[in-house]
C-alpha cells in the first residue's frame, strides 16, 4: 500500500493500493445549495469546489436537455466517516463480501471530495446497479464526461478497479482528462498505466 503524496490533485488515483492519509481533508469543500439532495446529512452534502461546480452544470444539462431530474445522494466523506461505514458492512456482510462493494478507510475517492453517488426518483433514491439500465443512467453514462465526470467503477472492469460496477459513482477529472478516458474506454488505472 502506498500513501498518496499529493492528495489534492484533481487526477489523484485513489484504490485499494493507492491510499489517501488519513489526515487528509480538502481545504475547498463547499455545501451542495443548489442541487437536490437525498440525505440530510451535513457532511456528504458536500463537494470540492470545481466538482461542485460541474456538478451544478451536469445536473442542469440533465434537466434542460433530457428533462431528466438527478439528486446527489453523498459527496464529501471523511476518513472517520469511511472507518465507521467499512466497519459496519464488515459486522453485518462479513469483510470478503465488504470489500467488493466497500472501500476500506483511506481507499475511498469519497474522501477526496471529488465524487458524487447520484441517482433519481426511478431509483427511490437508492444506490443500485439497475442505475445504468434506468434513461438517467444512461445520460449520464453518455454526457458526464462533458462536464468533467466519469463513472468511475464500468461494467466488467471490477478486476482492475477492485470494485463491483457503480454506474451511480461519478468521479471529477476536469473536462479534458474525463474526455480522454471516456473516449478510451479505459479504467482510470490503465489510463494511468498507459
Amino acid at each position: 500500500i502506498t500513501i498518496i503524496e499529493n492528495p489534492g490533485a484533481i487526477d489523484v488515483l485513489v484504490n485499494r493500493t493507492n491510499n489517501l492519509p488519513d489526515t487528509y481533508v480538502p481545504e475547498d469543500l463547499v455545501k451542495l445549495t443548489d442541487v437536490p439532495t437525498v440525505l440530510s446529512n451535513p457532511e456528504i452534502n458536500q463537494l470540492r469546489k470545481s466538482a461542485y461546480e460541474a456538478l451544478v452544470e451536469l445536473f442542469s444539462a440533465a434537466k434542460n436537455e433530457a428533462e431528466y431530474e438527478l439528486f446527489a445522494r453523498s459527496g464529501y466523506r471523511s476518513y472517520n466517516t469511511q472507518v465507521s461505514l467499512y466497519s459496519s458492512y464488515v459486522a453485518n456482510h462479513g469483510q470478503t463480501a465488504a470489500d467488493t462493494f466497500s472501500a476500506k478507510p483511506g481507499q475511498s475517492e469519497h474522501q477526496t471530495g471529488l465524487s458524487m453517488d447520484i441517482t433519481c426518483e426511478a431509483m427511490n433514491f437508492l444506490l443500485d446497479d439497475t442505475f445504468g439500465q434506468t434513461d438517467e443512467g444512461k445520460w449520464v453514462a453518455e454526457n458526464a464526461h462533458r462536464f468533467g465526470f466519469i463513472i468511475r467503477y464500468p461494467k466488467g472492469k471490477e478486476d482492475i478497479t477492485g470494485y463491483m460496477y457503480e454506474p451511480w459513482h461519478i468521479r471529477f477529472l476536469g473536462i479534458e482528462m474525463a474526455t480522454e478516458v471516456f473516449e478510451s474506454g479505459l479504467t482510470l488505472e490503465e489510463y494511468f498505466e498507459q
